[in-house]
């Protein structure tokens, strides 16, 4: 029998309002403090709320950032995203971009660095930081989203603004606010996420020297072999005969393919291969068991590269990352959905306010494989994809803004989400200042601002 769903009856009261400000952000990962720097100056109040203790979201789970560079291996993200970077290497918290045959390329991050300089970063621009605080709801004017009603352990509060930029990554204050959105492929599945976790005392030397001079038995997917004689930090996508021989041997590993990250410091290595089909990252109870399932994943892949994969035989376990790395959950319907044929055709755009060239990169949401396809070159991302359908005062940047499931699966890695965030800090501060609604903004007044800061854009 269906269980029946009962409503419970809350009494409203009065909420004290914690601050009124001009433009506030939702979400600290990498879309949300780019979002807030931008934002930020010619005396606008800016504020940004974080549900964790700290800033950097997937920057700080052990994930190189991927797509600064397009697959012609020029710079396509530049602007405050590569400031931020700048803050990172003059720290030597993070690595130049190097370009990878198949993720285009990968900029190595320090975590632990990233949540310190991005609390830095925003502070000494103005912007107030809260931390340890969720977006609980909203209050709406009729289809203005006015303000946020945050939840923390002081209560629930109201934050008032004049702009909103949904930064959260599930598009919380969109769905809240009434925007459609949707989920999944045309079955509701997504791509499953993934713990990560890094190991130390590993000979990454040994790893790659042995790819190089034994391609046969040690097979990468797309990577070349002398891609490894070459670089003494990489990352390594393949391996499947070995995980298909510990298969064999009786391992439950939970993916097809060995994915190894080195890290910045030597020794190390962040790994990639738990995955828990299924996660719906929207809903606590789903997320609770992914977590647990995964960190029993954890162990059996270290057995598995300690005895199968060169290089790990003396590994010890270091840390896993604070939380699951969510790949999709909810996606706005904004003025411009982005679809499959816009990444492979390299669609240009009049609106266009980032570039991206990352490929279809599907983690399948049954099974334990990926697919993925290139685009050949680069693709426009345009404004209309930021600009939510029904509410206005609101811009969604990151993942979750307006595409299909596949299309998703392209723009979600954190450069282009971190260009995007500087696309709507600048439309937001434009917004305010000429006293205009987000959507109605002067789109060719934005690309000249971010064209005139450094940001990137096709001529």
């Amino acid at each position: 029998m269906e269980q029946q769903k009962s409503g419970i009856k809350f009494p409203v009261s009065e909420l004290p309002l914690r601050m009124k400000v001009d433009v506030l952000v939702v979400g600290g990962g990498p879309a949300g403090i780019i979002a807030a720097r931008a934002a930020a100056g010619e005396g606008l109040k800016v504020a940004l709320i974080e549900s964790r203790s700290f800033l950097g979201g997937n920057m700080t789970i052990g994930l190189p950032i991927l797509g600064f560079l397009g697959q012609k291996k020029n710079q396509i993200i530049k602007g405050l995203p590569q400031e931020f970077i700048d803050r990172l290497v003059k720290r030597k918290a993070a690595s130049e971009h190097r370009p990878c045959p198949l993720h285009m390329s990968i900029t190595l991050v320090e975590p632990e660095a990233v949540k310190e300089v991005a609390f830095e970063m925003l502070v000494e621009n103005g912007v107030d930081v809260l931390l340890y605080t969720l977006c609980a709801d909203v209050i709406m004017n009729r289809n203005r989203l006015e303000g946020v009603i945050i939840e923390s352990k002081a209560g629930r509060e109201v934050i008032l603004a004049k702009t909103i930029i949904d930064c959260t990554g599930d598009a919380d204050v969109a769905f809240r606010s009434g925007v459609p959105c949707e989920q999944g492929d045309e079955d509701g599945g997504v791509q499953p996420p993934t713990l990560m976790f890094s190991l130390g005392n590993v000979d990454t030397d040994k790893l790659r020297l042995s790819i190089a001079e034994d391609p046969d038995t040690y097979s990468t997917d797309f990577i070349p072999a002398d891609y490894f004689s070459q670089n003494r930090q990489f990352i390594v996508v393949g391996l499947r005969e070995l995980v298909k021989k510990a298969q064999k041997d009786g391992l439950l590993l939970p993916t097809d393919r060995t994915i190894v990250i080195t890290g910045l410091r030597e020794g190390e290595a962040w790994i990639n291969m738990t995955r828990v089909n299924g996660v719906d990252g929207t809903n606590p109870a789903s997320l609770t068991q992914g977590e647990f399932i995964a960190m029993k994943q954890i162990s059996v892949i270290h057995k598995y590269l300690l005895h199968y994969v060169p290089g790990f035989e003396n590994a010890c376990f270091m840390r896993k990352a604070p939380f699951l790395g969510i790949r999709e959950t909810r996606r706005i319907v904004g003025q411009y959905v982005m679809t499959r044929d816009d990444i492979l055709s390299c669609r240009r755009f009049d609106d266009a306010v980032a570039v991206a060239s990352y490929p279809l990169d599907i983690h399948h949401p049954k099974g334990g494989d990926c697919t993925l396809e290139w685009s050949g070159d680069c693709y426009d991302i345009p404004y209309r994809s930021l600009v939510p359908l029904k509410v206005e005062n609101l811009l969604v940047a990151g993942r979750s803004i307006s595409t299909t499931h596949e299309a998703m699966s392209a723009i979600r890695v954190m450069a282009p989400c971190m260009a995007m965030g500087e696309a709507a800090g600048r439309a937001a501060k434009i917004a305010v200042l000429e006293g205009v609604a987000p959507s109605r903004i002067d789109v060719d007044k934005l690309r000249n601002q971010l064209l005139s800061n450094g940001a990137y854009l096709r001529p």
